[in-house]
């Protein structure tokens, strides 16, 4: 890895539920690159990820939330 980290917020237009959440910040924490993932319940159509750039494209982070069935978009921190 790099010594690169960009930070990026995640807006998940869903509805979802707590385990919703952990599913998606699991499968976001299992990608190459990735360094954090996090939300908080009181915000749930956010998370905020940490990732190396070099290693992965912020793209994956939508690809995972639609293989789980959600429609999302990235705001930059």
């Amino acid at each position: 890895m790099s010594n690169q980290i960009a930070d990026i917020t995640m807006h998940i237009d869903e509805n979802t539920t707590h385990e919703n959440r952990e599913k998606l910040r699991d499968e976001l924490l299992g990608l190459d690159g990735v360094m954090a993932a996090s939300y908080h319940d009181e915000k749930p159509h956010l998370m905020v990820l940490a990732y190396d750039p070099d290693v992965v494209n912020s793209s994956a982070f939508i690809k995972t939330a639609q293989a789980q069935g959600l429609h999302a978009e990235l705001i930059g921190l």
